[in-house]
């Protein structure tokens, strides 16, 4: 149980995918505009990653890891979050239709978001079994919508800020998760 703790804890907040790894930055700033639409990428993201990694796991120990097929991972990987992505997609087109736009194109990229990919990858990286691959996919997860939705937050309440020109868009927001970045870095003796 300790164990599994521990990979929870340093997969949302040590090792969190998108300020310490960098990866998913694509969502992270396209859909980090409002708190509300940051959430709700955060939920699918969290849903995603986490039956990816159970089911990526499942599909390598018992089907490619017995019949030598491990070269294939990648592709099969990818064909799991494709197939989970549209699953999200098509409840949140007839369940949550205004969530649906506001996401936008950045729905389908879950699909490559390279995070969801990376998670997967490292489970089969660190050997770990079906368990540990879930809360591992779980924590990131949690990680990537903690870091979305606070930078979601801090983006509604610097926009009416008195900002110089230069400074007015993107450069704020790539500095605000550099900031992030930094304050992430400290969970780092945590664990």
């Amino acid at each position: 149980m300790k164990e599994l703790l521990l990979i929870a804890i340093g997969s949302a907040l040590v090792n969190n995918v998108v300020l310490s790894q960098f990866l998913g930055i694509c969502p992270f700033l396209g859909v980090s505009r409002k708190v509300e639409t940051a959430s709700g990428m955060g939920g699918a993201v969290i849903f995603v990653i986490t039956i990816a990694s159970f089911f990526t796991s499942l599909i390598y120990k018992f089907i490619l890891l017995p019949l030598d097929f491990t070269y294939l991972q990648t592709i099969v990987f990818i064909l799991v979050i494709a197939a989970l992505v549209q699953f999200v997609e098509m409840f949140l087109k007839k369940a949550m239709p205004g969530l649906y736009s506001a996401l936008g194109v950045y729905l389908p990229l879950i699909t490559t978001n390279c995070a969801v990919l990376g998670v997967a990858l490292t489970n089969v990286q660190k050997e770990y079994s079906i368990l540990p691959s879930v809360i591992n996919g779980f924590g990131t997860s949690i990680g990537f919508a903690l870091a979305i939705i606070l930078m979601a937050g801090i983006r509604e309440k610097t926009e009416y800020n008195d900002v110089p020109e230069s400074f007015q868009g993107m450069p704020t927001v790539l500095l605000t998760a550099a900031l992030m970045a930094i304050a992430f870095f400290g969970f780092a003796g945590l664990i």
